[in-house]
């Protein structure tokens, strides 16, 4: 089986897996589209004070017009955000959009970026981006006033892989297949992955996922952010069911991306 990753400029980029576990033109057709089932709504804000730290990054284009990017996340300080390290290289770590080109938009107020202060997940080494390496943590050059709480350092010490959970999406970008400017969604991850880059795990889930919605934070049960959205898949299709193409993807806060969180926010500028 071979992957093929296409990154977009902002939002969840789409990734591209041949099918497997299924063999010969006898295979039976499923229809297993998701997305008509949509269970998404607009987020309120008894949403926010449930999920703080929710905001968008916002950049401007090559033309300069100024637009909605991706979901971003104030988390553990008021000057620290983590978002998908796609919004700024593609799949082979080229860059591709200036952080200082873009912004941290959260509770009405918009907050620029240190572009000598940002730390990527990918290894020095790395080749290339994958799910479970797909972040970036930035700092802001000024930090949110006290009444923009951050969201508290997420933790997925928990999780078991293997087995799924019911999830909650938070959007706060929302997606390219919506007009709700910012969703939340009840949903599942269906399987937790082994562990790969960065010691990090990957979640399969069927969230909507939809092109901008890349950064959206999957939160358990109790309310604990546990996962960022990386990659949408193509959920519309009448084809074999294969867990390879039929789920979106998320990284689990853990590994490499937890300790440089800790990191980041025991240690302030």
């Amino acid at each position: 089986m071979s992957d093929r990753m296409v990154f977009g400029l902002f939002g969840a980029y789409l990734l591209t897996l041949g099918a497997a576990g299924f063999e010969g033109p006898t295979a039976p057709i499923v229809d297993i589209a998701l997305y008509p089932q949509d269970g998404r709504r607009l987020m309120t804000d008894a949403d926010l004070a449930r999920f703080p730290g929710a905001g968008v990054l916002m950049c401007y284009s090559d033309f300069g017009a100024l637009e909605r990017g991706a979901a971003a996340w104030l988390i553990g300080a008021h000057d620290l955000v983590v978002v998908n390290a796609h919004n700024f290289v593609d799949s082979k770590l080229v860059p591709t959009h200036p952080v200082t080109n873009c912004f941290f938009r959260i509770a009405g107020g918009d907050y620029y970026f240190d572009g000598d202060n940002v730390r990527f997940g990918a290894a020095v080494e790395s080749k290339g981006l994958h799910i479970t390496d797909d972040w970036a943590l930035l700092r802001l050059l000024q930090p949110t006033p006290d009444n923009v709480k951050p969201q508290p350092i997420p933790d997925a010490s928990n999780i078991m892989t293997g087995p799924g959970m019911k999830v909650t999406m938070v959007a706060p970008a929302g997606h390219s297949n919506t007009r709700l400017p910012a969703t939340i969604e009840s949903c599942e991850i269906h399987r937790v992955d082994e562990p790969s880059e960065g010691h990090v795990r990957r979640a399969r889930h069927d969230c909507n996922d939809g092109y901008g919605g890349s950064g959206s934070g999957l939160f358990s049960e109790d309310g604990r952010l546990i996962a960022m959205h990386s990659a949408s898949l193509d959920m519309n299709l009448q084809r074999p069911f294969d867990i390879e193409t039929h789920y979106g993807s998320a990284m689990l806060f853990e590994g490499d991306l937890a300790k440089a969180i800790r990191a980041a926010v025991e240690t302030p500028r």
